[in-house]
């Protein structure tokens, strides 16, 4: 599926067939996958499963070559007393691992729910070239505010200079709604338990996104959905939100002691234009993937999102850029003098510093720290997080749409790639489906890229499979049907559908993403045995009163399949049109 802005868009869709992957299921019959981290410096993938974290050495040929295995079960005596408190001790009451992030150049930080009694430590990995796999017994702690109790229940994480950034549910009950900063040497920084600032949030995302050169200036970014308050009605509409704290928030001094003094959210909004004026809303956000670029204070952000309606059931992918989203945040802030109001721009004078920001390059003198501002400023962000102002897609509209599917939109990563006639973004989905054939749907819960590899890791509760970016050799021996893939990755060679290099030869390569023409593209390859003139015709024989299959699938995206029958060797060929049944 193509955009129109530059890049462009082109959304890989096939299924993940286990003859062209390689696939994990773990060491214990069946994986129950939690989480996943791709270690590009060590070349490793790592896993987190139920009782157990995974170490895969990348770039072996099989994932379970030199794979190696840490057990890491609750404590004793928790599963019992996690099944007394009414959790399934099956399908609850273990220690389901779901935060692995790095914590150094040699030691990972893993945080699991311990049957209800959340748990955290750190793995020693090792130097780079080494397959170093321990935990270390001397950091195990309480993962409380790290990891949720409910190995269900959705989170995001991430570590920012050894301090941990979680947005998640902190109590056995799941009521307490907060994003939380830990670990490191600073104290433990949360936010209020207030419904102006979280109500019944599902968190998506977090991602550390600077703003300058100055890392005291650094934000972090929370993507959720919950409830919202500014929608009309005793029934609260969900709204998806893109949140940030500053990193460098050290709360109040009287007030807001150890709380968010910067926390500020916004809608994202991802709509379709109607009719006299009335958009189609896709509210729920499902995930997130940041295509880094160039510029790290500038990547360019993926969401995909789906309707919240019993009546319409559809997908949509769009795509928002920093500037919309910091144009959002030095906005104006949104305010409503009380029940019977409506909520408008704040019109009265902003207190100083402004709400939502830190003290960086002595930006705000004299405040040298969020603890030396005025109480004004701290009860002003506190009445005050959310902005007026809500951050549209790029181009006002999704760069795809999905409707009345047979199946859920999961996950999603992006690979910019350079072709022939211009950059493409690949969009690569995960779906309810399976990760093989003849099994039952397992959603797929993670993905990971790697371009340095060019491999997709895609996770599901059974396992973990590893697929090629690339699958030119999947589109057939002929020019025409290369051509009329129209995949950025491949390219005709002149002798095969092979990857494309930017800095391959030029005399026989053939690739035109943007218009897939094989009539201009191949003119030149009629004299290949397989030529663009013949390879389109294939002879299937049948006898009369029996059934025959037919292939319905083209190789290639563009291309169209038509059979005709000939009923003998010098008759009249007529097309099969009746092949709905067979198809």
């Amino acid at each position: 599926m193509y955009s129109e802005a530059h890049p462009k868009t082109y959304l890989y869709d096939y299924l993940l067939m286990t003859n062209r992957s390689v696939i994990f299921f773990g060491f214990r019959g069946f994986l129950d996958f939690r989480s996943m981290f791709l270690d590009e410096y060590h070349d490793r993938l790592f896993i987190g499963a139920k009782d157990t974290i995974y170490s895969i050495q990348l770039d072996r040929g099989h994932m379970d070559r030199d794979t190696k295995e840490i057990y890491w079960p609750p404590l004793s005596g928790q599963r019992e007393e996690c099944a007394l408190k009414g959790k399934d001790p099956f399908t609850e009451c273990a220690n389901y691992v779901r935060v692995l992030h790095p914590y150094n150049r040699t030691h990972l930080l893993a945080c699991g729910t311990g049957a209800f009694e959340p748990v955290c430590g750190f793995v020693n990995v090792g130097h780079r070239g080494e397959h170093m796999f321990a935990m270390e017994p001397a950091g195990v702690r309480n993962g409380r505010g790290k990891c949720p109790h409910d190995p269900n229940r959705p989170f995001a994480s991430t570590l920012v200079g050894g301090e941990l950034y979680s947005g998640l549910t902190a109590d056995f009950l799941g009521r307490d709604p907060v994003i939380f900063r830990s670990l490191g040497p600073r104290s433990a920084m949360r936010t209020e338990l207030d419904q102006r600032l979280l109500q019944d949030p599902k968190f998506v995302a977090a991602h550390l996104i600077p703003d300058t050169d100055d890392k005291d200036n650094n934000k972090v970014y929370f993507f959720f959905t919950e409830k919202a308050l500014e929608s009309e009605g005793k029934s609260r509409a969900v709204y998806s939100r893109i949140g940030r704290v500053c990193a460098n928030d050290a709360g109040g001094q009287r007030v807001l002691v150890n709380k968010w003094s910067t926390f500020i959210k916004t809608r994202l909004i991802c709509s379709v234009p109607g009719p006299e004026g009335i958009d189609t809303d896709f509210d729920d956000l499902v995930d997130v993937f940041l295509l880094r670029t160039k510029d790290e204070k500038n990547p360019e952000i993926y969401g995909i999102f789906s309707t919240i309606s019993n009546v319409f059931q559809g997908y949509a992918v769009c795509m928002y850029r920093m500037a919309d989203i910091r144009e959002a945040f030095n906005g104006a802030y949104a305010h409503k003098e009380g029940p019977d109001y409506q909520w408008t721009t704040y019109e009265g004078k902003v207190p100083y510093p402004r709400p939502g920001f830190v003290s960086a390059e002595n930006h705000f003198r004299p405040y040298n720290s969020t603890k030396d501002y005025p109480d004004d400023v701290l009860h002003f962000a506190r009445s005050h997080p959310l902005m007026f102002q809500s951050v549209y897609p790029a181009n006002q509209h999704p760069v795809l749409i999905k409707t009345n599917l047979q199946y859920k939109m999961t996950h999603i990563v992006v690979d910019r790639v350079d072709a022939e006639d211009g950059q493409y973004d690949v969009m690569f989905i995960g779906t309810g489906t399976s990760l093989s054939p003849g099994q039952a749907p397992n959603p797929i819960t993670s993905l990971e890229i790697s371009v340095k590899r060019q491999q997709l890791y895609v996770g599901s509760r059974v396992g973990v499979a590893q697929v090629k970016l690339h699958q030119c050799e999947t589109y057939g021996n002929a020019c025409a049907e290369c051509c009329l893939a129209r995949d950025p990755y491949c390219a005709w060679d002149g002798t095969s559908c092979t990857r494309y290099q930017p800095t391959g030869k030029r005399r026989f390569r053939r690739q035109d993403i943007w218009n897939g023409n094989p009539a201009h593209q191949c003119l030149d390859q009629s004299l290949n045995a397989d030529s663009f003139d013949s390879v389109e015709e294939r002879v299937v024989y049948g006898t009369e009163d029996n059934s025959t299959f037919l292939e319905c699938v083209p190789k290639s995206p563009q291309a169209t399949v038509r059979w005709f029958i000939q009923r003998a060797v010098d008759g009249m060929k007529d097309e099969v049109r009746n092949m709905s049944t067979t198809c």
